[in-house]
């Protein structure tokens, strides 16, 4: 038997035919399988870099927020100090006395502008006076009246050298 019979036996095409379909089954799991792996290897090379920059991240974050906790620390501390400081400037000799005798002044002055009506004037005045001080004693208005105590008490002292109020 010639060779080109046993080829041309339907057993031998059938093989053949079969171990083709094989071959080009197993080449394209072989290319799969190779480009997978390539996926794989570039994957967790890209997970360990974002990892590199998550832990950076994390470093920078934790830095940070210990920096901003220690300067609230500071400030806070500063404010308790501030507070007691204030507490204690308040608590001295004289300054009760001295507080009512600006209220005082303010309202004298706010009544001479307004007096038609003495007593509901003079309430209106007394309690204007009071909460200017409260204002000035915060804020910029005390800064202003420490810098430059002149100014700072409110409009009274703006209207102090006029001869209205000189009476």
């Amino acid at each position: 038997m010639d060779i080109w019979e046993y080829l041309k036996h339907p057993f031998t095409l059938g093989l053949l035919l079969g171990l083709a379909v094989a071959t080009v089954a197993w080449k394209s799991g072989f290319s799969a399988r190779r480009r997978l792996a390539k996926d794989i290897r570039r994957l967790e090379n890209e997970l360990r870099e974002l990892q590199g920059h998550l832990n950076t991240q994390l470093k920078i974050n934790a830095q940070g927020n210990e920096s901003l906790q220690r300067e609230l620390e500071e400030h806070r501390r500063q404010n308790e100090n501030l507070r007691v400081s204030l507490a204690t400037l308040q608590a001295k000799p004289g300054k009760a006395e001295l507080r009512h005798s600006q209220i005082t002044e303010s309202a004298v002055r706010l009544m001479r502008e307004q007096a038609p009506g003495f007593a509901p004037a003079w309430e209106k005045a007394l309690r204007q006076a009071e909460a200017e001080v409260e204002a000035g004693e915060s804020g910029l208005k005390k800064l202003v009246r420490r810098v430059i105590p002149g100014i700072g008490m409110g409009s009274g002292n703006a209207s102090s050298g006029s001869p209205d109020t000189e009476a």
